[in-house]
């Protein structure tokens, strides 16, 4: 096969694709029903690139407060909430639970962000995986078409060694140097219905 052909369908396949398999955590935890990932670095910039592509967290608003959040950020918006009612046991830590308003609230957000259905859009979670996937696969199914997910999230993968082995300090979006802050925009900022 002539050699200039394979590199033309290699590069083909990196553009389809959006991510290097050596620039993704070591898999993706959570398939979505799109297959569209990025990395947070590929995620700011794709932002950076289109003026409308929108970035979505779907974290707990009370991570965000110890955590960070991302500059860029378009929509706040938690897929699930800490439930400080319900302990429990196996996690040693509180349970959390779907927010029941998700879909209504994302939705309209970005209704009012003037998302069409073409709009890029970037889901971001903590790690990449049971937060932002399923936020995806919905919004796939309301018809969105080129949804993303953070394969490394905000906080990234945990270290497989050394001192500080477990801390999530290996990727994502803060651990990669892009902008954040622990001020968070109270326009962007999601808040309970009251």
């Amino acid at each position: 096969m002539n050699k200039n052909v394979l590199l033309v369908g290699l590069l083909y396949c990196v553009v389809a694709t959006g991510v290097l398999a050596a620039d993704k955590p070591e898999k993706i935890k959570a398939q979505t029903s799109l297959g569209l990932y990025v990395t947070a670095q590929e995620a700011w910039t794709k932002l950076q690139a289109d003026d409308s592509a929108i970035l979505v967290d779907v974290r707990d608003p009370v991570e965000i407060k110890f955590t960070g959040f991302a500059s860029s950020t378009h929509i706040h918006v938690p897929w699930m909430l800490a439930d400080i009612n319900g302990w429990s046991d196996k996690q040693s830590s509180w349970s959390m639970v779907k927010n029941p308003a998700f879909s209504s609230q994302v939705l309209d957000k970005l209704d009012k962000a003037g998302a069409t259905l073409d709009t890029t859009i970037i889901v971001m979670c903590r790690s990449g995986s049971s937060r932002s996937a399923p936020a995806v696969n919905l919004l796939a199914a309301k018809g969105y078409k080129q949804v993303w997910t953070v394969v490394d999230g905000f906080e990234g993968s945990t270290l497989k060694e050394g001192d500080s082995k477990g801390v999530r300090a290996a990727n994502g979006w803060r651990n990669a140097g892009l902008p954040w802050s622990y001020k968070i925009d109270p326009a962007v900022a999601w808040q309970a219905a009251k």
